[in-house]
């Protein structure tokens, strides 16, 4: 009895033999590379996460400039947040800032190139709609009225769409189109919740151009919420 239970582990012996013989090296291959892969997502996550803590004390600094309502500062801050973290929802924030702290101060072309890199350097779709939006404020303010028009092109994220019609509007009626001015209007309009206090100031836009609310708009946007 004990002869045969020998002979069966033989066999079994013989048979993982072979088949590691068979199949080991590609299986030794196999569990090097999800170990390999597995140790450098975790290797990518902590210099995610450590990049987001030093971002995040450089945006403090940024912060604090900011706060001290110093123009001359504000963008040296920026700069080194950029150069160093560039990809960072930080770094998107932080040039928001600096572009606020150079526009209060008068210094609209310093803003500029910081919300023209933001817009299409940055890494979020909501960072860079804003910096459009604000690149579209600071064109309007220097009177380059095609050049902002052009910043407010191209597609956005769903819950811009309003702030982009409604801003185009604008640009629009700075530029003596008043009737382009009304239809871009009347899209913010649409593009509101009903609930949305802001209808108020496009109502108030239209009326101040000659023009008031579709009735189908307002009933539209109303019917889908």
């Amino acid at each position: 009895m004990a002869n045969h239970f020998d002979l069966e582990e033989q066999e079994q012996i013989d048979q993982i033999k072979h088949f590691w013989k068979t199949w080991g090296t590609l299986i030794t291959a196999v569990v090097v590379v999800v170990c390999g892969g597995f140790a450098a997502w975790n290797g990518y996550q902590f210099w995610q996460n450590r990049q987001a803590v030093q971002a995040s004390r450089l945006l403090d600094e940024v912060d604090a400039v900011a706060m001290a309502n110093d123009p001359q500062r504000i963008l040296p801050a920026f700069e080194e947040m950029k150069s160093r973290y560039p990809s960072t929802a930080q770094a998107g924030q932080a040039a928001l800032t600096a572009a606020k702290v150079m526009v209060d101060a008068g210094n609209l072309d310093g803003a500029k190139p910081v919300l023209e890199w933001l817009a299409a350097q940055g890494k979020y779709d909501g960072q860079k709609a804003v910096a459009r939006l604000r690149l579209a404020a600071v064109l309007m303010e220097q009177k380059a009225y095609p050049e902002a028009l052009q910043k407010l092109e191209g597609n956005v994220p769903p819950e811009f769409t309003a702030a982009f019609a409604d801003r185009r509007g604008d640009v629009l009626v700075l530029q003596g189109d008043t009737k382009a001015a009304a239809l871009e209007y009347q899209k913010a309009y649409a593009a509101l919740d009903s609930r949305n206090t802001y209808r108020r100031v496009i109502e108030a836009k239209l009326n101040a151009i000659g023009s008031k609310v579709q009735v189908a708009s307002a009933q539209t946007t109303g019917s889908s919420q």
